[in-house]
């Protein structure tokens, strides 16, 4: 990676290979072989075999020398390496696919769904953009986490306050999970937005001032959670489980609204009562 701007070409080499290793050849019903495997995984010419490509193609993208694959291959690569919908999304955005939004990124929440996020009372709800940042918030929102508006506006990004905010880091029982999964979609919009010069260097000081975000991210795992749950230790009301749901507006794509409800209802008294109060 590089501080600016994704280097496509270093990091699909580095996606493919590990994708590569990660595959078990008696899950593909390939035959056994004679030679043992002194690597995890495909080897490159049964990548090649199972792609419909050259092995010495599979060589060169692997070792990053700039191809830039067509559609077809890249469909062929994650048919033959078996990628789950979002990773085949990573790899064609890598390849440079993919038709791109040319719209600048959000650094503004939209003023109708700012209205709408207040509106959404008392369903916590806040609006993101791709990099995380949080554009708007409304009140109940605040309750459950914190008020955004005590932070500087560089501090109000999600991942941010899960891996630095001495409050927040404790915040999520199961903490690595919601990192992971976190570490996962940055990945994901890192490849889908290669020029935002402002995600990479984020990304780069976590790297740097982080070890798990630094560990994590080196998995290269891809994932996008549009909706899950959340386990929540909040020091004032105790554990409570809530569901979230994440919206995509088709007219400001860049952003998203975040909406949480609780899960049952005794989490649903408990984020009353923490809503409820002054």
């Amino acid at each position: 990676m590089t501080t600016h701007t994704v280097d496509t070409t270093q990091e699909m080499a580095a996606f493919l290979r590990t994708r590569r290793e990660r595959l078990d050849p008696r899950d593909l019903g390939l035959p056994s072989r004679r030679q043992a495997r002194r690597t995890p995984g495909l080897r490159r010419e049964e990548v090649a075999e199972l792609a419909g490509v050259s092995v010495d193609y599979i060589v060169r993208l692997e070792q990053g020398r700039g191809l830039r694959p067509s559609a077809d291959v890249v469909e062929a690569l994650a048919r033959a390496l078996r990628l789950a919908p979002v990773e085949r999304a990573y790899l064609f955005d890598l390849a440079q696919q993919r038709p791109r939004n040319a719209d600048q990124p959000a650094t503004t929440a939209a003023p109708p769904l700012a209205r709408m996020v207040a509106d959404l009372s008392p369903l916590p709800a806040m609006l993101m953009n791709h990099r995380y940042d949080i554009l708007a918030w409304n009140r109940e929102m605040t309750r459950l986490l914190l008020d955004f508006d005590t932070l500087p506006p560089a501090r109000r990004n999600a991942m941010w306050l899960c891996l630095m905010h001495p409050e927040i880091r404790e915040f999520y029982v199961d903490r690595e999970r919601v990192v992971r999964e976190g570490i996962a979609h940055l990945r994901a919009a890192w490849a889908a937005h290669p020029e935002d010069r402002a995600l990479s260097d984020r990304i780069a000081e976590f790297i740097t001032r982080d070890e798990e975000f630094a560990r994590l991210w080196a998995e290269r795992d891809i994932k996008v959670n549009g909706r899950g749950r959340k386990m929540m230790r909040h020091p004032d009301v105790g554990v409570f489980a809530v569901h979230f749901e994440v919206l995509v507006p088709l007219q400001d794509p860049d952003q998203r609204l975040v909406i949480f409800r609780a899960a049952d209802e005794e989490s649903r008294s408990v984020l009353d009562r923490l809503c409820a109060r002054p």
